[in-house]
């Protein structure tokens, strides 16, 4: 899985930064059948959570807060990334996933990233 961030020039610094932490990272991070990955994309307003299958290319589960019961839901960014790595650890044990790989993906692990992984731990998920 070679991931390269050469045509991606337009980057700016700090988004070239994140993508250079985010490929030293797959370099060493991959998720098979027993252990998928879980991984997190964030932007300014949402979070999402995917587990992963990269042997096989399949989402085994995700979670996201742009669904339709998670925009009702009230609170702050923070709590809602909880509340999604709750509902991706409920997922994923149906899909009968118990232990994960998680992937940050170059983001700091602090403030949502940290809610959604305590939120997945406090639903069942071992890292």
């Amino acid at each position: 899985m070679a991931i390269s961030i050469k045509h991606k020039r337009s980057l700016s610094n700090r988004a070239a930064s994140r993508a250079r932490r985010q490929i030293r990272g797959r370099k060493k991070i991959a998720g098979s059948a027993d252990r998928p990955r879980l991984v997190i994309t964030r932007s300014s307003k949402h979070i999402v959570a995917q587990v992963v299958n990269d042997l096989e290319g399949h989402t085994l589960a995700s979670a996201s807060t742009m669904e339709t019961d998670l925009r009702s839901f009230e609170g702050d960014k923070t709590a809602k990334a909880k509340k999604v790595g709750e509902l991706v650890a409920d997922r994923a044990k149906a899909a009968g996933v118990e232990t994960v790989v998680f992937d940050r993906a170059g983001n700091k692990y602090a403030g949502r990233v940290a809610a959604l992984a305590d939120g997945a731990r406090e639903g069942g998920l071992e890292f």
